[in-house]
């Protein structure tokens, strides 16, 4: 609750804020002054008046039956006809006069201020979208550039400060702490709903609705990912996967932008809240990419998709990210080797929850993987998966010895057993006589026996050469052992004699 008052009293500005007046026609200045300007439309909070030019210069002219002399403040707000009150002929006028009331901000922090007025903002709001649903009416290249400047004004906002910026925590755990919901939602929704449903319409031309839907404007949905609305996120993630697949120009832009949150999410902050979110999306464009892979595609993979198992808030979206990397694999199995060396890179040293999880998603891959790139990168795996045998915290072991219940890696094992065996036999033993836990005494204890039966030769000779190396270390310790008993037997004696001298 704290945290939610704190969000309330602070606002963070958007990147793309110095971009806005060029791009939709309205000031960027109302991220400080309060207020939103269009060259159509004035806009401002709640607690401020405001008459928009154009919505008085079509009172002054009168229509659809309102007063002459009415006016849109924060305490009056004009109550419009309904569409199906008016001829066909006025209802592109009338389109635009809802979409210039919908531009009023109401500071939804105060419940119980201005009711009426929210609520005929939010039943105008649901007639826009109904209106647009239903297609009776195609709208007019005006009224498309209208209804993106009333969205660009209600959604492209100041986003509160993060969670961490009130709390100073490192990592905030969304299952510990409530998600922060927006009290302006229940307009911010019906502003969502209506630009996806002008989005998939069937009669949104793409080659008219690009203009407004450009890419500044896509960097600005971008930016709202960052919202900690978990409700927003999910609306956005639809929005932009729509736009992804309407506008194929905005395609490569769409996938460059989204590689730049990441590069800065891995590289510089370590903080933003819609990394899986965007990470969904990638995960169905990427199902998407045809055969054989573009290089691109594979620099995506490398610079941008395996850096993002770096953080340490990778539980929140690993997921998604396995889903990511597992497509690639499943789409072109040479990659196989690529992943797995770039798990073996940024694997945990000491976060043993993020090692589970690094095991896990490796299962994965290792089950899309065919002998011969399962060949090139098995020597430093095993060499990693052994010293996961032997750790301490029993999920790691247990989660590693698991590998064995997959048919498929076993086969791969099976193949390669001359050269895995050797590495992991040690480990294996170690366990079997010193591990505390156990089940992974007894998993240990099974997979001994499989490699057992698959080559009782080799067994033995691991078996013996182990046994050779545990003499000669013995060995080593008893000579160091001596030593020092030498060492200490020879000051001892020189400390008799200097005292005799004495």
């Amino acid at each position: 609750m704290f945290n939610k008052i704190i969000k309330r009293g602070h606002r963070k500005l958007s990147k793309a804020d110095a971009n806005e007046a060029a791009v939709f026609g309205y000031s960027s200045g109302y991220r400080n002054s309060g207020s939103v300007s269009t060259s159509n439309v004035t806009v401002n909070h709640a607690s401020r008046t405001t008459i928009p030019s154009s919505v008085q210069q079509q009172q002054q002219q009168g229509g659809f039956g309102l007063n002459q002399g009415s006016s849109i403040t924060t305490g009056i707000v004009e109550t419009l006809p309904l569409f199906r009150d008016v001829a066909i002929a006025d209802r592109q006028t009338l389109f635009i006069r809802k979409l210039q009331l919908c531009c009023i901000l109401f500071d939804f922090s105060e419940t119980l201020k201005l009711v009426r007025e929210k609520e005929t903002k939010r039943q105008t709001l649901l007639e826009l979208v109904d209106f647009i649903q239903s297609g009776s009416g195609k709208i007019n290249e005006t009224c498309q550039e209208e209804l993106i400047r009333m969205i660009s004004v209600n959604i492209f906002r100041c986003l509160p400060p993060a969670s961490h910026e009130n709390t100073g925590v490192e990592v905030v755990d969304p299952e510990e702490d409530d998600p922060y919901l927006d009290p302006a939602w229940p307009h911010l929704q019906l502003v969502y709903e209506l630009l996806l449903r002008y989005i998939v319409a069937a009669d949104t031309d793409t080659k008219i609705a690009k203009r407004y839907i450009d890419h500044s404007f896509v960097i600005k949905i971008l930016d709202l990912f960052d919202s900690e609305d978990p409700r927003e996120r999910e609306y956005l993630k639809t929005v932009l996967h729509r736009i992804y697949g309407k506008f194929m120009v905005h395609r490569p832009f769409i996938r460059k932008a989204i590689n730049n949150i990441f590069y800065r999410f891995v590289f510089e902050t370590e903080r933003h809240s819609g990394i899986s979110e965007l990470l969904e999306i990638l995960g169905s464009i990427i199902n998407g990419f045809a055969l054989p892979m573009k290089e691109e595609h594979k620099l995506f993979l490398v610079r941008a998709l395996i850096p993002l198992h770096k953080p340490k808030c990778i539980g929140m979206y690993h997921q998604q990210l396995t889903y990511c990397i597992t497509q690639f694999v499943e789409k072109d199995y040479k990659l196989a080797d690529i992943v797995i060396r770039g798990l073996l890179k940024y694997w945990p040293l000491t976060n043993c929850q993020k090692e589970v999880l690094f095991l896990g998603e490796l299962e994965e891959v290792l089950e899309a993987t065919q002998s011969a790139e399962f060949q090139r990168c098995m020597v430093p795996l095993f060499r990693q998966i052994g010293r996961c045998l032997t750790s301490y915290h029993f999920q790691v072991a247990e989660r590693a010895l698991f590998f064995w219940n997959n048919d498929h890696i076993v086969g791969l094992i099976a193949q390669n057993r001359n050269v895995i065996l050797p590495i992991i036999f040690e480990a294996l033993e170690k366990n079997i006589q010193y591990h505390w836990n156990q089940a992974v005494n007894g998993l240990t204890v099974n997979v001994r026996k499989m490699f057992l039966e698959m080559d009782t030769e080799l067994f033995e000779e691991c078996q013996r050469q182990y046994q050779e190396k545990v003499a000669l270390a013995k060995d080593l310790e008893e000579q160091r052992e001596q030593a020092w008993k030498r060492l200490e037997t020879l000051v001892k004696g020189k400390a008799g004699a200097e005292d005799m001298v004495v």
